[in-house]
Order: structure tokens, then C-alpha cells, then sequence
């Protein structure tokens, strides 16, 4: 059966999601693989790939703390703790894939999935604010050999914010 890594990265994130609502709650019993294996369930036949979203979760689980201080330099103007959760979450996919998984996902794929995800999940804002912190991530890597005829990446005006921590702007339909 073929791999669904989209539906994949959706579940993931809604792991990662859940799992840091439930500790910021208090709740003592947030498991991270117990939420994983629920999440999966319902989805595991057309997923296929099961064990791409429990390394991805657990990755990004795992290193958590680390890819945040990667991603605070990124977006010097946002504290990671003042960005919605699940744009934080997206993030930290993204940053992930982008420099944990190279061999196996490209850079562009890894951008493109996490401004997928943003557009789907996030405000209206999310999905340019993505972009350009994982775009400035791939260039800071060596990504496209800094190429010569590249325009610089304009900073996120005030009208483009990511949704803030509590913001109940978050959509269910991606924008475009």
C-alpha cells in the first residue's frame, strides 16, 4: 500500500498539538504515544506508512527544546512562546524535516508540507509566516547555494503577524 506522508505530517501534527494543550492544561496523563497510536488509528489503512509518523512525532517530540532555540533566531520579532501553538508546531516540523531529514526529504517538500499544513490549519497569516521563517532556515543551511539572482526575503509586515498564543483566528479550510 502506498504511503500517505501528508496525512501523515496532519496526524503528527495533531499529536504535537494535543499533547503540548494537555500539559499546558495540567494534565498529567498526556502520553505522547498513547496519543499518537489514537490518532492513528482511525487513518492506519490509509496511511500505510505508520512508522513515518511515529519517527516524525518523536523526532520532533524528542528534540523539541533544540529546534526551538534553532527557530528563535529565525523569527527574532516572535518568542516562540507568543506564537499560536499549532503555527509553533508546524515549526517545528518543518524545521525538523528541513535539517534532520535531508537524505530522505527535500528541502522544498519539507517547506512546501509545512505551508500546506499552515494553510490548512493555521490563521490567514500563518502560511506566509511559515514560508519565511523556513525559507530563511534553507538559506541559512546553504540551501540553493545563496542564489545569486534571489530576492531577499521582505520581513513580515505588521499586517502579516502570525496568530498569537490565544488568537481564535485559526481556520479549517486552507486559503487558497
Amino acid at each position: 500500500m502506498a504511503s500517505n506522508r501528508h496525512l501523515g505530517r496532519i496526524i503528527s501534527l495533531q499529536s504535537l498539538y494535543e499533547y503540548e494543550f494537555r500539559s499546558k492544561a495540567g494534565d498529567a496523563t498526556a502520553d505522547i504515544d498513547s496519543i499518537v497510536a489514537k490518532n492513528i488509528e482511525p487513518y492506519a489503512k490509509a496511511l500505510g506508512d505508520v512508522d513515518f509518523v511515529h519517527d516524525l512525532t518523536h523526532g520532533v517530540f524528542d528534540e523539541m527544546d533544540q529546534l526551538d532555540k534553532e527557530l528563535q533566531p529565525l523569527a527574532p520579532e516572535w518568542p516562540i512562546s507568543s506564537i499560536s501553538s499549532i503555527d509553533r508546531n508546524v515549526l517545528r516540523i518543518g524545521l525538523f524535516e528541513l535539517t534532520r531529514r535531508q537524505g530522505t526529504v527535500p528541502p522544498k517538500v519539507a517547506i512546501n508540507e509545512a505551508v500546506e499544513l499552515a494553510k490548512a490549519f493555521g490563521s490567514d497569516n500563518s502560511s506566509k509566516f511559515i514560508n519565511g521563517v523556513l525559507g530563511t532556515a534553507y538559506r541559512n543551511i546553504g540551501g540553493e547555494e545563496q542564489k545569486k539572482h534571489a530576492e531577499p526575503v521582505k520581513p513580515e509586515s505588521t499586517s502579516q503577524q502570525p496568530a498569537k498564543e490565544g488568537d481564535a483566528s485559526s481556520k479549517d479550510e486552507p486559503a487558497e
